[in-house]
């Protein structure tokens, strides 16, 4: 399966099996990606130090420096660098590790084992939602009404004022929010929870909406998507 539109494309594999990093680099080449590869993150901050990346594919369990560590070193540099889309390999099955990275910002995770494909579609699909996005608009807070979350601080207010959220509503806005008027999957958020049926995940939702919604019975900015899950859908 080749994607299209790829050519330019220049992706960082960072993973310290020579294997796994070298059949990623020879695959992803054939879908017409330009692909450069790192086997930690000393090397890898010195390649994004110097060269341009579209998206980063990070390994989480590392020697060194982890995963975790080079996502929040990147998300800290300045300009467009600090945006680069992450896509994060993790072994770890726990809730809590996923939510780390995607509390760090990451925009998507993929567990080990996996199928190339698999990996080949979350990359397209983090490029698509990266080129939609408007230009000079990634640090601004997103507008929810009379509320604004800022996505990289993982940070609600209203008119100025903080609005207290715990770890797991911060980590289902921001993974919301970076994908705007998208429909994410129920089950697919609730990978993120202890509880693997979604039920966790309606009793987020309707927490956030008291705290974001004019009324919270006929939502605005946090919708249902019959069937599917829920969408973020800012001003």
């Amino acid at each position: 399966m080749a994607l299209t539109d790829t050519p330019d494309r220049h992706l960082l594999v960072v993973d310290d099996d020579d294997r796994i990093r070298d059949l990623l680099k020879e695959y992803l080449a054939r879908n017409g990606f330009r692909v450069t590869a790192a086997p930690g993150g000393a090397a890898a901050r010195r390649l994004m130090e110097t060269l341009d990346f579209d998206l980063a594919v990070f390994d989480v369990m590392m020697p060194g420096e982890d995963g975790f560590s080079l996502t929040k070193w990147l998300r800290e540099r300045k300009g467009s660098a600090g945006r680069t889309p992450v896509l994060m390999l993790t072994a770890k099955g726990l809730p809590e590790d996923r939510i780390e990275g995607l509390k760090l910002g990451a925009d998507d995770y993929l567990g080990k084992p996996f199928e190339p494909e698999e990996l080949l579609l979350r990359i397209e699909a983090i490029l698509r939602r990266a080129q939609s996005r408007p230009q000079g608009s990634a640090n601004a807070p997103m507008s929810l009404g009379r509320c604004q979350f800022d996505l990289e601080r993982g940070e609600l207010s209203s008119q100025g004022t903080p609005i207290r959220l715990t770890e797991a509503e911060v980590a289902l806005l921001k993974r919301l929010a970076r994908s705007p008027h998208e429909p994410v999957d129920r089950l697919e958020l609730a990978r993120e929870t202890v509880d693997p049926s979604g039920r966790a995940v309606d009793v987020q939702v309707t927490r956030l909406r008291r705290k974001i919604e004019t009324d919270p019975k006929t939502p605005r900015y946090l919708q249902t998507v019959r069937g599917v899950g829920y969408l973020l859908a800012p001003d």
